[in-house]
């Protein structure tokens, strides 16, 4: 009989959340990814539930985990093409709404003065538009 390595859930929660697209959307019902692949790794969550990641992002998932690929759930929002936030500058207020609803600070700005979005590090996931008291995020195609 031979000796089975113990399982490292840490690892394979390092390798599911390397996999997901890190936009911090929520859409998968999670606060993030990286609690989306901890679900994923305890066997708590499907492969289907990342509309960002699309129905490529799915697959992958099911590959690591050695199980069979399904579509995401279109239920749960489109996959877009990247998209990255954009702020009118004029129309800024610097109320800071949109640097405290960003989840990966990609936001930069002081208080009543003009924000704005560091590209590279935003992931498109949208939540800084709600949070605009005065619609002056727009999103846009990310540069390719």
């Amino acid at each position: 009989m031979s000796a089975r390595a113990p399982f490292d859930s840490t690892a394979l929660v390092e390798r599911l959340d390397r996999i997901l697209p890190q936009t911090q959307c929520g859409q998968c019902g999670y606060a993030g990814c990286r609690p989306y692949a901890e679900a994923m790794a305890r066997g708590e969550a499907g492969i289907d539930r990342c509309p960002p990641g699309g129905d490529a992002g799915a697959r992958a998932l099911a590959r690591l985990l050695g199980i069979d690929a399904r579509p995401y759930d279109r239920s749960r929002g489109e996959h877009e093409a990247p998209l990255v936030a954009v702020i009118v500058e004029p129309d800024c207020i610097g109320c800071t709404k949109c640097i405290q609803a960003c989840p990966v600070d990609a936001i930069i700005g002081a208080s009543k003065l003009m924000h704005v979005v560091v590209e590279p590090l935003c992931t498109g996931c949208g939540l800084c538009v709600p949070a605009c008291p005065v619609d002056c995020i727009a999103m846009e195609s990310a540069a390719t």
